[in-house]
């Protein structure tokens, strides 16, 4: 039987996002429908929706709910199972199969069809989107594990091997950022120096974990990480090394991009290879690196796509540090909207206005 659902649609002509009534179908063999309590409202929505489209598109990609229904082949949720939804399979090592995508049909009558859509008091997904979790998890502040968290703290975890005492840059300390602060300072990195555009946001960012903070409307950031930084012997030029052992540009924009490699340290010539440069933000532009510069100072620029993470594996650490208190979600989560507001909650994400993470909560 079908489940009534309010969902928000994407429509293909630019113009503000529509709540629309509609009937999820009964899930297919692989697939669940989850009841939600809540949503992360991720930045990247901004970008489809400033993007061009072949049609309405459904959005959101992390949230906690409750499972409704699951198909006949899925093995490793019931209904009644508290669940994480994220855009990332729950364990690719283990699961080889083309997950089964959800064909909705919306209130104007057009087909959508898509993995993960959780801007919904109910969605479908394939069981490999899906990851159980304990049913006495928070309800609402959880739902930002299945992209912010996992992305942020993943990158800083996953993505390149943090050892005790490393230097750590992160650009842009909105959810996701935050979320990689947390992941170094798990890595005992240190200095972790956030850097950003506004004041609030920078001490924001120490009470997860960041040691120092750089204004990058007031200073240089990557000269400023540079005098603020110092490592032993000197590069293959001669030159003393300064600059970051790690540094991650959390926010894809062409600016931060090119200001992540020459922000890390060059290599000490046959001795130790230059630091690492890693993108975790969405890009919407190309980039222009200096090759040279990564060759003499064997400096790695490296990509980081949803943390490089295991949900399987990774959701019940991260759980693990909400409960110990490791990780504030409660903090990190800075706004709350429900579904009717929708179109606020996404104009304050693009004017800035969101300090850490905002979710969606359904009733």
């Amino acid at each position: 039987m079908p489940t009534h659902a309010r969902v928000v649609v994407l429509p293909q002509e630019p113009g503000p996002l529509n709540i629309e009534e509609i009937a999820i179908p009964d899930p297919g063999p692989t697939q669940v429908v989850v009841k939600q309590f809540a949503s992360g409202i991720c930045h990247s929505q901004l970008h489809q929706m400033h993007n061009p489209r072949r049609g309405p598109t459904l959005l959101g990609h992390e949230s906690t709910g409750i499972v409704l229904q699951a198909g006949s082949e899925v093995s490793h949720v019931e209904e009644g199972d508290t669940v994480l939804v994220t855009w990332v399979p729950r364990n690719s090592v283990e699961i080889t199969s083309r997950p089964a995508a959800a064909t909705l049909t919306t209130s104007f009558g057009d087909a959508v069809s898509q993995n993960v859509f959780t801007w919904a008091d109910h969605t479908i997904a394939d069981q490999q989107y899906v990851v159980k979790a304990d049913p006495t998890i928070a309800k609402d502040v959880t739902s930002i594990i299945g992209c912010a968290v996992m992305t942020g703290a993943g990158a800083a975890m996953n993505t390149v091997d943090i050892k005790p005492g490393d230097s750590v840059a992160v650009f842009g300390v909105g959810g996701v950022g935050l979320s990689a602060i947390v992941g170094a300072k798990f890595r005992e990195a240190n200095p972790i120096i956030a850097i950003d555009l506004d004041e609030e946001k920078l001490e924001f960012a120490k009470r997860f974990g960041a040691t120092h903070g750089i204004n990058a409307s007031k200073v240089n950031p990557v000269e400023a990480l540079h005098e603020m930084t110092s490592h032993e012997g000197y590069s293959i030029g001669g030159r003393p090394i300064t600059g970051v052992d790690f540094a991650f540009d959390c926010i894809g924009l062409k600016v931060t991009m090119e200001q992540i490699v020459p922000a890390v340290r060059p290599g000490r010539f046959g001795a130790r290879q230059g630091g690492t440069a890693v993108l975790v933000g969405v890009p919407q532009t190309t980039v222009e690196l200096n090759a040279g510069e990564i060759l003499g100072s064997e400096k790695q620029f490296r990509g980081s796509i949803g943390g490089s993470c295991c949900p399987d594996r990774d959701f019940p650490l991260f759980l693990d540090w909400h409960a110990s208190g490791r990780l504030d979600l409660e903090s990190l989560v800075t706004a709350r909207y429900n579904i009717d507001e929708i179109n606020e909650a996404t104009t304050a994400l693009e004017e800035g206005e969101i300090a850490g993470r905002s979710i969606l909560e359904f009733s």
